[in-house]
């Protein structure tokens, strides 16, 4: 979106034109519509919408209020797009583990470890961001009983759960449309805000 008021900026820069010229409007209705074309939505979204709030009456703005419709339809769908490519990917990875899991018999302490046997190579988001994870001991200090029914605690080293997250375009928490977060608790959606503490305390590995 900075780039898009960049944008503007610059055509008037280039034109050297007061903001009262009347090309101008027509420049920066034709800079989005360049950006639109090259699929950069969001950047031409940000522009028209400058054009409109500046020029409201030209002729570029009126034309614009209509190409905002279609573009605006436009980002929605590639957002919901994007977000179950993201979301097929993270099943991809809870597979994955799953499988390691059932052959290791516990999780891998990093998606590193599921290259080349059971990933190709390690996973990111479909916009080349990486995923978080997080694997962790779900019980880590267990109550036992011997035959005589003493009860005494033994530490739990196993990794048996992971966290797994897609923190969305902008890389941190919170946030909507394709900077909202999607996560994941032991390979199952997790609709919550945020995960769960991590139980404590972890053994040293």
């Amino acid at each position: 979106m900075l780039r898009a008021h960049l944008g503007a900026f610059l055509i008037l820069g280039l034109l050297g034109c007061s903001s009262e010229d009347p090309r101008l409007p027509v420049q920066i209705y034709e800079e989005a519509f360049r950006l639109n074309q090259q699929g950069k939505m969001l950047e031409a979204k940000s522009l028209m919408e400058q054009l409109i709030q500046q020029y409201p009456e030209s002729p570029s703005a009126l034309q614009a209020r209509k190409d905002l419709i279609s573009i605006e339809s436009m980002i929605k769908r590639d957002i919901s797009e994007r977000q179950k490519e993201a979301r097929a990917a993270m099943r991809r990875v809870s597979d994955a583990l799953a499988r390691f899991k059932g052959k290791k018999g516990e999780y891998p302490a990093a998606l590193a470890e599921l290259v080349p046997e059971y990933l190709d190579r390690v996973p990111e988001a479909p916009w080349g961001h990486p995923f978080l994870y997080r694997a962790f001991v779900g019980v880590p200090i267990e109550d036992v009983k011997d035959r005589r029914g003493n009860l005494s605690q033994k530490m739990n080293t196993k990794l048996d759960r992971f966290y797994l997250a897609c923190l969305g375009t902008d890389l941190g928490p919170g946030g909507k449309g394709l900077e909202g977060d999607i996560l994941v608790v032991d390979g199952e959606p997790y609709e919550e805000r945020s995960f769960p503490p991590i139980p404590t305390p972890q053994p040293l590995r």
